[in-house]
């Protein structure tokens, strides 16, 4: 059973000082041409909102069912604070990846444009200097991605130790021999009342006391 797919991408760039941003030329105002007077067009009608549907009941006697987790981890309380976490640690790793990656280009920038200025020992000791924060900016995009993760699979783990007993209490209210994930079974086609997603929601939203927010 695959669990819900958080986002936990890192991307730190440490590399060169990017060059400055030139101004475009200013162009010359030219008179604008009149134009004559469009023929007005009749606003199209607004389209017609579809009332939401109920959902499809569940087959009587139906021995199997199935359920989508990427829906799960996305619409649930539960689902959404955890990827709301992993999002936080990842915009934390960015924001010191990035103030690490100014620190290096200052100091590129000064051994491009005054290096030659410096003594020898002074010139050294910024080489060096530039040489230990591009090592350190290495080992901190690892050591970012390792952390986030670690959170990742804490949260998870927590997530499915929530889910799987709610799982197996819907199967048994609803007689069912088998339980299906959508992803891992490759459903191409079935009854939409054999969908327990949305009933999956709710168990788990009551249980945490949490109720997700309402889709607009």
């Amino acid at each position: 059973m695959k669990g819900f797919a958080l986002a936990a991408s890192l991307a730190l760039a440490v590399g060169a000082a990017s060059a400055s941003a030139q101004q475009p030329p200013q162009q010359q105002q030219q008179q604008p041409q009149q134009q004559p007077p469009a023929t007005q067009q009749p606003k199209p009608a607004p389209p017609l909102l579809t009332p939401p549907q109920p959902p499809a009941p569940f087959p009587q006697g139906a021995k199997v069912a199935w359920v989508d987790f990427q829906r799960i981890a996305n619409e649930s309380s539960e689902g959404k604070a955890s990827t709301a976490k992993i999002q936080a640690l990842i915009q934390k790793k960015q924001n010191e990846g990035q103030e690490k990656s100014k620190q290096l280009q200052a100091n590129q920038q000064k051994l491009q444009t005054s290096g030659a200025m410096m003594n020898e020992q002074a010139r050294a000791q910024l080489e060096k200097e530039i040489e230990r924060q591009q090592v350190d900016g290495q080992r901190f995009q690892q050591d970012a991605q390792a952390e986030i993760n670690e959170l990742q699979t804490e949260l998870q783990t927590e997530f499915q130790k929530k889910l799987i007993p709610l799982l197996t209490q819907l199967a048994q209210e609803k007689g069912l021999q088998l339980l299906l994930s959508r992803a891992d079974a490759g459903i191409i086609w079935s009854d939409p009342g054999i969908d327990l997603t949305s009933e999956v929601v709710k168990k788990l939203d009551a249980a945490s006391g949490k109720p997700a927010t309402p889709k607009p």
